[in-house]
């Protein structure tokens, strides 16, 4: 079974005997299906009111269009004056500071010429923002981080909003990036859409041995320069980071959604087989689109994305211990799509769900080794035969998600084929079977209870450390927390780390990653510890039991602002709860503490994002500031002017 890359056909789909879905499975889908009828109803009948039975320009005014070619080739011109070729978008994340995003340089000239050899033409319809996390870690950039994805959510609809465009191709990998791309897009729900990655940077300083020096560092056992030098060992050249956060989850999760090629996500850039996959991308929804114009069926965005496919990422986060952020993530998506889906439903989920990997900071293996374990083809395959995932989905490679069991080819000619993937795991240690998981569940926990709904991820927390109760130490700051850590003040004590006014409300959500290494010390030192918090600690939380995305959060009068030192605080990731002592009395208390005044939030261009902290929503609510889709969002069909 072949494909070659520059025709565009749908990669092949296995024979495999039907499977029953697991009933939770089916529960979870039915009760999301009946929540989101109304809202998926009108998201529907607006798509199918933005589409168009021939290529969209050919609705443009001539001066409309005129400016929507004139910077292009003379060849190009010629087509894009014509009425048969279909246009793809291009937006495109690139930029050279950030190893994730760096390839794309040379992606849209490369994509031009895969597209017109399939018989279409691109355009670069623009480019949207990228931070890194990493980089902004415990800086005043980061309160802008999650603001961000709603920003490229915007940028990606500017960017498509010219009417010029049949589909589009969509370059981006990292946390807020693939997110805000996607939510963008599916306000164009019409056209044909694919994600095209750029894949993880090969192997460096093993994981283990950087999350080693780390700790030393803070312990004050290593010198700033041997930190600097594990660090630059570890994220050493263009691609994604290697270790499982919030990146690498939006790959997994975005093949599982059917918005890759088969086997796309964990290819290493600069290599012969991503530089096809790229071509066969290109090509695929150049396919597409001239389907649709021909009046065929065809899988747009919005036929994609559905809450089958819904369901299908939230078991591959959970069956792959991926990224909290993707709690928020996920449901900002799927109310973009027309989709209800809340925190209950992950939890739900989560309980039928076994973890089947162990990758850092969940194991000590990385994406690679993952990829090279059987990857995300055993992953899709173990999964399906169990009845955990809907394989009635449409994806960009064709109807049915079997298709994603197979693994990309290269042959000697350089023609790409897909091939049936491994049907047994290659290492044990990084990658098993339903039949035989790390852990039985997902890892992933809503905790309830009277300090509000917070979100565990219990994967890397060993099970002895898995409930916590102690006196609360609370601080609404967490330079305040390293230094007291600093100062000694937290040793040969057992305490709940309790961190306010850290919501999206109150300066932006940012991660906390930097306290993961301190709590760890203390936590290898014998100490009880844990923390709560209504910030983040994304794909990073790693082993010290972190309750984290609270909410109601502090800033909105959360319950989290009434707690004061000394509270006897439980954390509780069996139970699935987050309780204090004499709640009652807590409760009666007036809050304390404040999140920073208008005045205050400014520097590094937080002045600019008052109104997002103005509007956005809660963190169960995907932390948005875009209203989800109602009946009072539909549209009618707007007359446009044509050619004269």
């Amino acid at each position: 079974m072949t494909t070659p890359s520059n025709q565009g056909a749908p990669v092949p789909r296995p024979e495999a005997d039907a499977v029953p879905l697991h009933p939770v499975i089916a529960q979870v889908t039915e009760r999301l299906v009946a929540r989101s009828a109304t809202a998926r109803a009108t998201y529907l009948a607006r798509t199918d009111a933005a589409g168009t039975a021939g290529p969209a320009r050919t609705r443009l005014a001539c001066a409309n269009l005129a400016h929507g070619f004139a910077a292009s080739e003379p060849v190009e011109k010629i087509d894009l004056r014509g009425t048969v070729k279909p246009n793809l978008a291009i937006v495109t994340s690139y930029n050279d500071m950030l190893s994730a995003h760096q390839p794309f340089v040379d992606y849209p000239p490369q994509i031009k010429k895969a597209v017109i050899r399939a018989g279409g033409i691109a355009q670069v319809a623009g480019g949207v923002p990228a931070m890194c996390d990493g980089i902004t870690q415990g800086r005043a950039g980061m309160q802008m981080s999650l603001y961000s994805r709603d920003v490229i959510a915007m940028a990606t609809a500017i960017g498509l909003s010219h009417d010029m465009f049949d589909a589009t191709l969509m370059l981006g990998v990292c946390d807020k990036i693939v997110p805000g791309l996607l939510i963008g897009a599916l306000s164009f729900g019409h056209l044909p859409t694919a994600l095209v990655p750029a894949g993880p940077m090969t192997s460096g300083l093993p994981n283990k041995e950087k999350a080693r020096t780390r700790q030393r560092f803070a312990e004050g056992k290593a010198t700033r320069e041997e930190l600097l030098e594990a660090e630059a060992a570890s994220y050493h050249s263009a691609g994604t980071c290697t270790f499982y956060g919030t990146a690498n989850s939006n790959q997994l999760l975005v093949e599982l959604m059917g918005l890759h090629l088969p086997g796309a996500s964990f290819v290493n850039p600069g290599t012969p087989l991503r530089s096809a996959l790229t071509d066969a991308v290109s090509a695929r929804v150049t396919r597409l689109a001239a389907d649709v114009q021909a009046g065929e069926p065809v899988a747009r965005l919005a036929d994609v994305v559905s809450e089958r496919t819904i369901v299908n990422a939230c078991v591959a986060l959970l069956a792959s211990g991926g990224s909290t952020n993707h709690t928020m993530h996920l449901v900002a998506i799927a109310r973009a799509a027309g989709v209800e889906l809340t925190w209950d439903d992950l939890s739900d989920l989560s309980a039928v769900v076994p973890l089947l990997t162990r990758i850092y900071p969940n194991g000590s293996a990385d994406v690679n080794h993952f990829a090279a374990a059987g990857g995300t083809a055993f992953l899709v395959r173990t999964l399906l035969d169990a009845g955990l995932l809907h394989e009635d989905v449409e994806t960009v490679a064709g109807p049915g998600l079997r298709r994603y069991t197979m693994e990309p080819r290269l042959a000697e000619d350089g023609s790409l084929s897909w091939v049936e993937g491994p049907t047994a795991s290659l290492d044990a240690a990084v990658l098993r079977p339903v039949e035989e998981p790390f852990q039985a569940d997902g890892g992933l926990r809503v905790l309830s209870g009277p300090i509000g709904t917070a979100v565990i991820k219990t994967s890397a927390v060993s099970p002895e450390h898995r409930v916590v109760t102690a006196p609360a130490i609370v601080m609404d700051d967490q330079a305040d927390f390293i230094a007291a850590f600093d100062r000694g003040e937290l040793d040969g004590r057992d305490f709940v780390a309790v961190l306010r006014y850290q919501g999206p409300a109150a300066i932006g959500m940012p991660e906390l990653h930097k306290l993961t290494p301190l709590l760890g010390v203390l936590q290898d030192r014998g100490q009880h510890v844990a923390i709560v918090t209504d910030g983040r600690m994304s794909g990073a939380s790693g082993k010290v039991p972190a309750a984290i995305h609270v909410t109601p959060e502090a800033a909105l009068g959360g319950a989290i602002a009434k707690i004061v030192d000394g509270d006897l605080v439980t954390v509780d990731g069996v139970a699935g709860t987050l309780t204090v002592a004499d709640a009652d009395a807590v409760l009666d208390r007036p809050s304390t503490g404040a999140a920073p005044s208008a005045a205050e939030f400014v520097g590094t261009g937080r002045e600019l994002f008052g109104a997002f902290r103005a509007t956005v929503g809660p963190a169960d609510q995907g932390a948005s500031v875009f209203p989800a889709v109602t009946a009072q969002h539909s549209i009618e069909e707007i007359p446009v002017a044509q050619h004269a």
